[in-house]
C-alpha cells in the first residue's frame, strides 16, 4: 500500500525521533511529509511505533493518507527533485 504520512509535533526531541522512524520506512519528500510503500505488516509496526511517541495532550498528530494505484499516477510535482525509479530489471 502507498501511504503519504504527515506529522505536526511541537517537541523537537519527539519530532526528531518520529522523523528518524519514518526515514526507515519511506522517502522524505518535504519537511513533515513522507511517502511510503508498505506492506500491511510494516504499516502496523510503523503505526505502533509512532503511537507510542506522540503526546495527545500536546496536540501532536500524525496523518496517514492511503493512495490507490490510480491516484498515485495523478500525483503532480512542481520543482524539487524528480522522483526516483527504484524498479530493478533483470536481463
Amino acid at each position: 500500500m502507498y501511504i503519504i504520512i504527515s506529522y505536526d509535533i511541537k517537541d523537537n526531541k519527539r519530532r526528531t525521533k518520529i522523523h528518524q522512524i519514518l526515514k526507515s520506512y519511506g522517502e522524505w519528500v518535504q519537511y513533515s511529509i513522507f511517502e511510503c510503500e508498505l506492506t500491511e505488516t510494516n504499516y502496523a509496526k510503523l503505526r505502533l511505533r509512532l503511537s507510542k511517541l506522540i503526546k495527545k495532550d500536546d496536540n501532536d498528530n500524525i496523518r496517514f493518507y492511503f493512495m490507490c494505484k490510480c491516484c498515485q499516477g495523478k500525483i503532480e510535482r512542481i520543482g524539487g527533485e524528480l522522483p526516483r525509479d527504484n524498479t530493478i530489471f533483470f536481463i
